[in-house]
């Protein structure tokens, strides 16, 4: 038997390595998807389990919050509102004894920018028994005591710091101050004193 073949009109292909080279493409094609896949799978079960955990402290703060409100209707009640205000002046005594006047101006003079100082401080007790400071400072500029509020934002001590009011001072011999702020800030002594606050 006679073949006759024209490698003129057929080219010689080699497909042995054309399947090779497609072969491990689709090999690592499919690697690189398994990966992907398993991500995806992870992800959503991270997700699930967050979603879980939420879900569970949403629950708990709900519950926390019932006690609360149970708790605080039970002392607006007219036969209880004798030992609820005595309850809130024994804790408003227990908050200001707690308070120390050295701690406070040791985290007050870590945050204090200079040319600027402390005019006035009242530590008191707010509605959720947080120990709240209300003080009033001066200085030379306003961009100075932005200075001091954001100082105590960074700091460990000073949560929710806000300023009340903003006003001139009254010019006297031999001071500079021309700006008095009027700032609240809830306190918190008891943190580690390596406190990362502004700095003077």
């Amino acid at each position: 038997m006679r073949l006759d073949i024209n490698l003129a009109t057929h080219v010689y292909e080699d497909s042995r390595q054309f399947w090779t080279r497609w072969g491990i493409a689709l090999g690592l094609l499919s690697i690189v998807t398994l990966g992907l896949l398993a991500m995806a799978i992870t992800g959503y079960w991270e997700a699930r389990k967050d979603r879980s955990q939420i879900s569970e402290l949403e629950s708990k703060i709900a519950q926390r919050d019932k006690e609360r409100a149970d708790a605080e209707a039970l002392l607006n009640r007219p036969d209880n509102r004798v030992i609820r205000d005595k309850s809130q002046y024994l804790n408003d005594l227990i908050a200001r004894k707690a308070f120390s006047w050295t701690k406070a101006f040791e985290d007050l003079e870590r945050v204090m920018p200079p040319k600027i100082h402390l005019v006035s401080i009242q530590p008191e007790l707010n509605d959720d028994n947080q120990l709240v400071i209300k003080m009033a400072v001066a200085g030379e500029s306003t961009e100075r005591a932005l200075e001091l509020v954001k100082h105590m934002e960074d700091s460990k001590h000073f949560r929710d710091t806000r300023i009340e009011t903003v006003g001139s001072t009254a010019t006297q011999q031999g001071s500079t101050d021309t700006v008095e702020l009027r700032i609240n800030a809830l306190y918190v002594p008891n943190v580690p004193t390596h406190d990362l606050g502004g700095t003077k």
